[in-house]
């Protein structure tokens, strides 16, 4: 049956507009809907909810990263950012296109102040971490990138698609339905195995040596040196409360258990490399993710639930229990540091 396949692009927008124009026509020509910000409507409080409802229509999502991390709201986290770690979490497939070198783009269109050129740094290795990403230098190379990568994608991973009501016809939405049926019960027959298997461990047994959220632990992983050329390993002691301090804010969107381990990566290698070199790629070691995700549990703070992806395949997603949600308010809320304020809100 003939499909179209709508696909998501992301990037900063003043500074890649003719590369946006670039990609936008080479989706066209390859029969599929681009969807991006040309759609959106003025910036609101309610941009976001809307750009995820279109998120969740699309079929892929294509990213470009030039120069600039672009616009933040109030968390500090750029939309394009916030758009990423969206589509990673409904299991979009993500086809990455970032700029070869940034240090040689003009400076209109680049990031001019430090922290924002930080950000685009930790943005691009944690788009570029667990994935292939292609490199591109100028706006002329992007339709060749966007046509191979594109198709290649659609081949190996296909999606839903959207088709014409008028040219379905009734025997292939039969022959359909009765696939669809086929694979629901596969699936509900799967799905009751790790249910069974997770209700095991729904509720932690109570532990009377279980550490409390204030105990130390060591954690570590690797990383980039670029002194010395090579993955090296980095360790950082630190608490349980500290590490749900870092993920819990993100748990509300309910991440899949890559996009978290790589959030938890990112703070804790913060903490151990502070003051030393300026390393990237960093990694967590994947046996202390796991353990991890066994005493956030055990605490009661979160859950991890084997479930299924917009895609139709099946993943670990995170989120907060109730007690979960509760820690993360008085650890992350920000207290009013005037007298006043503190006595009025008591009255």
């Amino acid at each position: 049956m003939d499909k179209r396949y709508q696909i998501f692009i992301s990037s900063t927008y003043a500074d890649l507009k003719e590369e946006r124009r670039a990609v936008i026509q080479t989706v066209i020509e390859l029969n599929c809907m681009p969807a991006g910000m040309e759609l959106f409507p003025a910036a609101d409080e309610e941009q976001l909810a809307f750009i995820k409802r279109v998120i969740d229509d699309c079929d892929y999502y294509l990213l470009i990263i030039g120069g600039r991390y672009g616009s933040v709201d109030e968390s500090g986290i750029s939309y394009t950012e916030q758009e990423y770690d969206y589509a990673v979490s409904r299991g979009l497939k993500v086809i990455a296109l970032l700029h070869e070198n940034p240090g040689k783009i003009s400076l209109e269109n680049s990031e001019q102040e430090p922290a924002g050129r930080e950000k685009l740094r930790k943005f691009r290795d944690k788009v570029s971490s667990g994935r292939l990403v292609k490199f591109w230098k100028d706006a002329a190379e992007l339709p060749g990138l966007v046509s191979i990568n594109l198709s290649r994608a659609m081949n190996a991973y296909p999606a839903v698609g959207w088709v014409r009501a008028d040219r379905v016809a009734n025997v292939e939405v039969l022959g359909e339905i009765n696939e669809v049926r086929k694979q629901n019960t596969e699936l509900q027959v799967e799905i009751g195995k790790y249910q069974k298997a997770l209700a095991r461990l729904s509720s932690p047994p109570a532990l009377k040596d279980l550490a409390g959220l204030d105990e130390e632990v060591k954690l570590g992983g690797r990383y980039w040196s670029p002194y010395h050329r090579k993955y090296v390993d980095w360790h950082v002691t630190t608490t349980w409360h500290k590490i749900f301090a870092h993920i819990s804010p993100y748990l509300v969107s309910h991440p899949n258990a890559d996009a978290v381990k790589s959030i938890l990566a990112s703070a804790l290698f913060g903490e151990a490399r502070v003051g030393e070199e300026n390393g990237s790629h960093e990694s967590l070691d994947d046996q202390d993710f796991q353990t991890v995700g066994v005493q956030l549990r055990a605490l009661g703070l979160v859950k991890i639930e084997y479930t299924q992806t917009v895609s139709g395949g099946m993943g670990l997603f995170w989120s907060f229990t109730a007690a979960g949600e509760r820690l993360m308010v008085e650890l992350r809320a920000v207290r009013t540091k005037t007298p006043a304020a503190a006595d009025q809100s008591k009255s």
